[in-house]
């Protein structure tokens, strides 16, 4: 077996790996040999086919087991000996298409390595951290927001308004004949809360206490009662009481009503919830400043091919978010522009950058932190989580797209653990102000 280089340009390698006949004779021979005493053919005893009748029965797929796994080997060999990471699968074609039994084998592989990357002294790095304080407007706002999303409703003279909530006795029928469960009595309805089907809420605008009213519906074709899917229907209404929405007084009550022993231990935990949100914010926000020198500091070759790929990537993602109402991917291939490019060298950049610093420093994601993760994607899917949970633990490509930001994540906090970090306390608008910048970049 012989190895020869061919081409060695930037990252870009290609090589010429020749298997003689003899090593491919002689592998094919030690397979058969290993084979034979579990053979069985008529006319031969178990073990005892001749050496010549196997090869000729057996001869052609074995040889094709012995020159893939000969070349599976040279290039592992080859890869081993020179410390090459391809950046992507290996291009492995044979050169030799007329090869018959008797010649050699003549295979050209080629591939990008994936590059050496420079050591960085990350305690050189100067990171800026954003501290926002929540303050007691920021806490009376989410009091008062939580006293709206709680609120009561009292009696109001007039007429209904939208919001507003309406009690009354109604019955429902269907050519003539009322249907179960299309009366109630005392039923509370705020208008413009689509509890009821469309149509209904908004005939109710504008009635008042002790008004009788009928409404005209019809039944929407897809509605879950097949009896009535379709059916033009005509609620006869009875309006006892029209009520107005009244926020909740913010008081201990309130508090209860959300789980807290009192209107303290409440404030406590809004101004948790606070210190959080600003806390995620403000990481966002270094961590692009981080990225950001990085991306100037450092400097080193890139694989054409993971560029190409990732500016496709950006340019199909970009393109079908500009034109959302084109489902599917039949269409023309969407072909990258420079700034497409410039965005791909600094993800692979980047990319490689922190993948390179993980491994070295064993920065590892645990199995817990991967379950979380999958677990917070799996609340997006109400009623199928179990079965979004079991198609993650079954794709191999799903559980890496969810490692990936977990990953990188990691290794951020592990080079701000080591760069200077100084911090500068600002108000909730500028902070908001640089988040709302990482979207525009």
């Amino acid at each position: 077996m012989q190895i020869t280089e061919t081409l060695s340009e930037g990252l870009k390698r290609e090589y010429q790996i020749t298997v003689t006949a003899d090593d491919l004779e002689a592998r094919v021979n030690s397979k058969l040999q290993e084979a034979q005493p579990e053979v069985e053919m008529k006319g031969f005893r178990k073990g005892k086919v001749p050496m010549a009748l196997l090869k000729k029965q057996f001869g052609p797929r074995v040889m094709g087991e012995a020159m893939q796994e000969s070349v599976d080997e040279a290039m592992q060999g080859h890869l081993e000996e020179t410390g090459d990471r391809p950046a992507m699968q290996p291009e492995v074609k044979m050169t030799n298409e007329d090869w018959k039994e008797g010649d050699d084998i003549v295979v050209a592989m080629s591939y990008e390595k994936l590059p050496e990357i420079p050591e960085i002294d990350y305690k050189k790095l100067k990171l800026e951290k954003l501290v926002v304080k929540a303050g007691e407007d920021e806490i009376n706002e989410a009091l008062k927001n939580l006293a709206a999303n709680a609120q009561n409703f009292e009696t109001k003279k007039g007429k209904a308004a939208d919001g507003d909530q309406v009690v009354f006795d109604f019955v429902g029928r269907v050519d003539g004949e009322a249907f179960e469960g299309g009366s109630a009595e005392d039923f509370p309805l705020v208008l413009g809360s689509g509890q009821f089907i469309p149509g209904f809420e908004e005939q109710l605008v504008g009635v008042k206490a002790k008004d009788e009213k009928d409404v005209e519906v019809t039944f929407p074709e897809e509605y879950q009662a097949e009896h009535l899917a379709g059916k033009a229907a005509v609620f006869s209404c009875t309006i006892k009481e029209v009520k107005k929405p009244v926020p909740a007084e913010i008081d201990d009550e309130l508090a209860k009503k959300y789980g807290a022993e009192d209107l303290d231990a409440l404030k406590g935990q809004i101004t948790e919830r606070l210190q959080a949100e600003y806390a995620g914010a403000s990481r966002a926000v270094m961590k692009r400043g981080l990225l950001d020198q990085l991306d100037e500091q450092v400097s080193f070759d890139l694989p054409p091919s993971l560029v190409q790929a990732e500016a496709d990537q950006i340019a199909h993602q970009l393109w079908h978010e500009e034109n959302p109402d084109h489902q599917g991917h039949n269409h023309d291939k969407i072909e990258p522009t420079d700034e497409h490019v410039k965005l791909a060298e600094r993800r692979v950049k980047l990319g490689l950058l922190l993948a390179e610093l993980g491994q070295k420093n064993d920065v590892q994601v645990s199995d817990a932190e991967m379950t979380q993760a999958i677990m917070t994607q799996a609340r997006q899917y109400p009623g199928q989580e179990r079965e979004f949970f079991e198609f993650i633990q079954k794709n191999q490509s799903a559980q890496q797209q969810v490692r990936a930001p977990l990953f990188e994540d990691k290794v951020v906090d592990f080079i701000a653990e080591m760069a200077k970090v100084s911090e500068k306390e600002v108000s909730k608008d500028d902070l908001k102000a640089a988040v709302d910048a990482l979207d525009e970049e």
